[in-house]
């Protein structure tokens, strides 16, 4: 298992954190994801999902990841 911290521009509230932990939640090979406001650590499997993956989840959910 990979381990990356996303960190996330636009979140301001849970309701921010719920809608990233879901869109994070729906990739196949994520095992785990802590979620708070402004950033995210993602527990995943190299095999079968990319960091790129998991950005573009992130951004479809409507937020933006920073580069780190």
């Amino acid at each position: 298992m990979a381990e990356t911290k996303l960190k996330i521009d636009g979140m301001s509230c849970q309701h921010c954190v719920m809608a990233v932990k879901k869109a994070l939640g729906t990739i196949a090979g994520v095992d785990s994801s802590d979620v708070e406001v402004g950033s995210a650590v993602v527990k995943y499997d190299e095999g079968k999902v990319t960091r790129k993956d998991l950005e573009a989840a992130v951004e479809k959910a409507g937020f933006s990841v920073k580069s780190s």
